[in-house]
């Protein structure tokens, strides 16, 4: 349009992944420390009953909404996991949460100290940003290429995926509640003689717990909203049911299955913003 020549992004893209391909020993370190975290999720969830297993999710629900019973919640999960177990979808259900679980985990423990780090510094915050901007918006169909290639096929591959489209909301929100904690109670806990670790634990990341918990239920909410995706590179679970039902144009199966996605997501969400409202309130 311009009669420019045309900028050779894209083989420069593809010479970086080749490049960085040669560390195959790294990688594949992080596949197995993926796969030890997954393995451990779904042992556990394999080993619990399906009854046991409703049981403790009713337990904590109870724990979470302990000054206000919300039975229509645990109303809510008790037909949510009948419905699932009577399609045939439990174990599928399993491998979707311990999907959504690890990806979360890696998330937090990522996002967390890097939201801290930008609140602590406006030039991390600088760089920071537009790298959170080209995770969210970036399609997610772009982040199974460079994972295939780096992590193979499997579950591996689809939390990472996952944690890089997951992970914006949880360092966008703790950077947010660090920043909101005002300004005098800092300024008290220092005149005290309290260092900056003890500022940070004691008084700043208390008073943004209910912010960076709203980010990290957001996070949970878009790696689950990554399962389908995910399936295309050997994820298994619910999101591998809708894909299969796609290639076979079965509208029956698809629905079902996108129906147990939809009942798992509304359940994880609810019992999350509980533990939210539940920490607020006892503050």
């Amino acid at each position: 349009m311009f009669n420019l020549p045309k900028l050779p992004l894209a083989k420069w893209v593809n010479e970086f992944v080749n490049w960085l391909t040669q560390f195959e020993g790294f990688f594949q370190g992080i596949t197995n420390f993926l796969n030890a975290i997954i393995n451990s999720f779904q042992w556990l969830f394999d080993l619990l009953p399906a009854w046991l297993f409703v049981v403790i999710i009713v337990a904590i629900t109870l724990y979470a909404n302990r000054n206000k019973q919300k039975w229509s919640l645990i109303i809510l999960e008790v037909l949510g996991f009948w419905y699932i177990a009577n399609q045939g979808y439990w174990r599928d259900m399993t491998q979707t949460l311990t999907l959504v679980l690890t990806s979360s985990l890696i998330a937090i423990v990522i996002g967390i100290p890097l939201g801290i780090w930008m609140a602590k510094s406006n030039k991390v915050k600088t760089i920071v940003n537009p790298i959170l901007d080209f995770m969210q918006t970036m399609p997610a169909f772009v982040y199974l290429i460079p994972a295939v290639a780096f992590f193979g096929i499997g579950m591996a591959p689809g939390v990472v995926a996952s944690v890089i489209f997951a992970m914006p909301p949880t360092v966008r929100m703790t950077n947010l509640g660090i920043r909101q904690v005002p300004e005098d109670l800092i300024e008290a806990a220092n005149s005290f003689g309290s260092t900056s670790w003890q500022t940070l634990t004691q008084v700043q990341l208390p008073i943004a717990k209910s912010t960076i918990m709203a980010g990290v239920n957001q996070s949970m909410m878009l790696s689950l909203s990554m399962v389908v995706i995910a399936s295309m590179i050997g994820a298994m679970g619910l999101g591998t049911q809708v894909y299969f039902a796609v290639g076979r144009n079965d509208a029956g199966s698809g629905f079902t299955a996108g129906f147990a996605i939809v009942v798992l997501a509304i359940i994880l969400d609810r019992v999350t913003q509980a533990f939210n409202k539940s920490q607020s309130k006892n503050k």
